[in-house]
């Protein structure tokens, strides 16, 4: 016989390696055969107890007291799923109590984080007041109070309470706009890229739009100028050059087909150097002697100067109306502190307009965006905006207040993480903060903050950590070390994220 056979027919393998052992008297292989890994992988799935054998025990049923049925059966078979594939991975050998125990623990673990959803809160350390991905503004007491009080009861959303007929929804932040304003009309739809493309629908569909080539602007989201005046059917027109563009530019473009003067508020970015651009001013003079609307996409829009703070350039929504503008659109959930929407103001019969258009039903803002937007307007308009929304307190603190803040700050985390040798490096820095939100791009806010550093963890690490806390801890890094700055903190966090970074620092 030879050696390459064996007297049962295998011929390679470690099985077979094995069998020949046996017969020509060479000692045995020590390592597993494929076949006995084989059975011992069997043996593990085999020990994966059934769904309706789960089901049937006691702390399952304490999950079905609290959730649904079925809720807790599919988290069950993805827990089995889980495990059964980690035995296949690793082969690590089980008997059934272990893995009905981890089965039932991660079924545990799915229910809880499918049950508090994926919205969840952030704190703010980052400085950057007007954080697109954070949500941007946060809403002041005021806003939350109506908001709650419209989702909890009924309203008179769309009820004229005086003669009870039927009303309008928009009636309820209208009149605010107007007398904050000094607009004649105004209208609220989801947020400021609907308001342009509502503008641009009814007033310039089929028509030509003309608008400058240093105003072609993009914002968050890939939205571009070029591509909403296209989806609304109006035809662009471009004028000037990218850095310069003068009246005259507007005025050798007019015809009879040109239903629109456009101009869009760089606010997330500014040119300089040898530019020159049209005022405002000059373009609606120019719109009225031609008899042809002018349209403003403001961008950002805020109601309160904050020159006194240092944060001049900024044009305010009611130095636009001055200018004689016909429309003028921007963001509630920007520089208005409020929630997200896309207001427009101006003429009243080029708002009338807008009103009718039917686009404007599958645009609307609901009860819960009214509500915010309207507390938020009261507060600017009988409250005191500087404390009670979050963005405007942000933006006017002083650098004497934020210092005090972060020696606070400092000082609580000296208390709660130095004793236990995890931090290195604990002192108040000065630091820049943005606005964000796209606006003041080129602008940096002077602040404090704190800076750590790490003994015997890496930064990436506690970065990732305090990603997953509930509820997070988002910071700001300097080379090796994190930036806690103070301004976008809200009151009370402070205290929240000092138990967040001994918790994982333990």
């Amino acid at each position: 016989m030879s050696d390459a056979t064996i007297t049962n027919g295998k011929t390679c393998g470690a099985y077979g390696l094995q069998a020949k052992a046996e017969f020509t008297g060479q000692p045995k292989l020590k390592t597993t055969s494929v076949r006995e890994e084989g059975i011992s992988e069997m043996m593990n799935l085999r020990n994966i107890p059934a769904i309706d054998e789960l089901l049937g025990l006691p702390e399952v049923n304490n999950f079905i007291e609290k959730y649904r049925r079925d809720f807790v059966v599919q988290s069950l078979r993805q827990a089995t799923n889980e495990v059964r594939e980690e035995l296949r991975a690793n082969g690590a050998e089980k008997d059934k109590a272990q893995l009905t125990t981890a089965i039932v623990e991660r079924a545990y673990e799915l229910l809880v984080k499918s049950a508090q959803g994926s919205l969840s809160r952030v704190i703010n350390g980052t400085g950057v007041v007007l954080h697109t991905n954070l949500g941007r503004a946060p809403l002041g007491n005021q806003a939350w109070e109506y908001m709650q009080e419209a989702a909890q009861n009924y309203n008179n959303l769309e009820f004229d309470l005086l003669s009870g007929q039927r009303g309008s929804r928009y009636v309820h932040v209208e009149d605010l706009l107007v007398r904050l304003t000094g607009a004649e009309a105004a209208l609220v739809v989801n947020n400021n890229a609907a308001a342009v493309l509502l503008g641009l629908t009814t007033l310039a569909q089929g028509k030509e739009v003309i608008v400058s080539r240093g105003q072609l602007v993009e914002i968050g989201g890939a939205f571009r100028i070029p591509e909403v005046m296209k989806a609304s059917g109006a035809v662009l027109v471009e004028v000037g050059t990218t850095n310069r563009t003068y009246l005259s530019d507007y005025n050798a473009a007019i015809n009879d087909n040109t239903g629109l003067l456009f101009a869009a508020h760089t606010s997330n970015y500014k040119i300089s150097g040898f530019t020159a651009e049209v005022d405002l001013k000059d373009l609606s003079r120019l719109g009225q002697e031609k008899g042809i609307p002018v349209f403003q996409d403001l961008g950002s829009g805020i109601l309160a100067d904050l020159g006194e703070w240092g944060l001049s350039g900024e044009p305010t929504v009611q130095a636009c109306v001055e200018t004689g503008a016909d429309i003028i659109s921007f963001s509630g959930d920007k520089l208005l502190g409020g929630p997200q929407a896309g207001i427009l103001i101006g003429k009243k019969k080029y708002i009338d307009q807008m009103k009718k258009n039917q686009l404007t039903r599958a645009l609307r803002v609901d009860k819960l965006t009214i509500a915010a937007l309207e507390g938020t307007l009261l507060e600017y308009l009988c409250g005191n905006p500087r404390q009670g929304i979050p963005v405007i307190n942000m933006l006017t603190q002083s650098s004497a207040c934020l210092q005090r803040r972060a020696e606070e700050l400092k000082d609580r985390l000296a208390e709660a993480l130095l004793s236990n040798g995890k931090i290195s490096k604990l002192e108040v820095v000065p630091l820049y903060d943005m606005v964000g939100g796209g606006a003041y791009p080129t602008y940096q806010l002077p602040g404090f903050g704190v800076q750590l550093a790490f003994a015997d963890q890496s930064l990436e690490k506690v970065t990732q950590k305090l990603r997953l806390t509930s509820p997070a801890l988002l910071t700001r890094k300097q080379e090796d070390t994190m930036l806690i700055s103070v301004r976008t903190l809200l009151e009370g966090e402070e205290h929240l994220l000092t138990q967040l970074l001994a918790q994982i620092l333990l």
